[in-house]
């Protein structure tokens, strides 16, 4: 069976910065519902898109293609007294975007001087990665997985 529209993916991943440090890796390998549901970068899906079980991909993506470029605007520094008292490094904190409504994602990156820095861009924001990929699984997906748009179950996430 190849990778189509609708299947199961399983696969295990190494993703490279631009001097080939290894940035992330699986240690169980991850699903994602192959067909554009926007479960795995559109590049990656593309060039897993008809390769079968035991194949490997290597696909060089641009910040755009990844997590996106490094927006400055996104490292605010806020008065400590708006954070709860054991507030740390590394925390993370939702707030909406006043302009587009969404939801950004923040994480604590400094603190000190009655401030915290905080910085709603990815880590990886900005940066060229080498994604490479090795697939481990394909199967068809059921219809509730279809109709939710991801995985369900063992090899996936439910969250229902």
């Amino acid at each position: 069976m190849s990778i189509k529209k609708n299947a199961v993916v399983t696969l295990h991943y190494e993703m490279y910065d631009v001097n080939n440090q290894l940035l992330d890796q699986t240690v169980e390998p991850i699903a994602y519902l192959h067909g554009g549901y926007d479960g795995i970068f559109p590049l990656v899906e593309e060039a897993l898109h008809e390769k079968n079980i035991g194949d490997s991909i290597d696909v060089e993506l641009s910040p755009d293609d990844a997590f996106g470029e490094y927006e400055p605007e996104l490292r605010r520094v806020e008065p400590a007294d708006v954070f709860p008292v054991d507030v740390e490094l590394g925390m993370m904190f939702e707030a909406d975007d006043p302009e587009t409504g969404d939801v950004i994602l923040y994480r604590v990156e400094e603190i000190g001087n009655g401030k915290v820095v905080v910085n709603g861009n990815h880590p990886m924001a900005g940066m060229k990665i080498r994604f490479k990929a090795t697939v481990d699984n394909i199967r068809d997906a059921t219809p509730e997985e279809i109709a939710h748009g991801h995985v369900h179950g063992a090899d996936g996430h439910l969250h229902h």
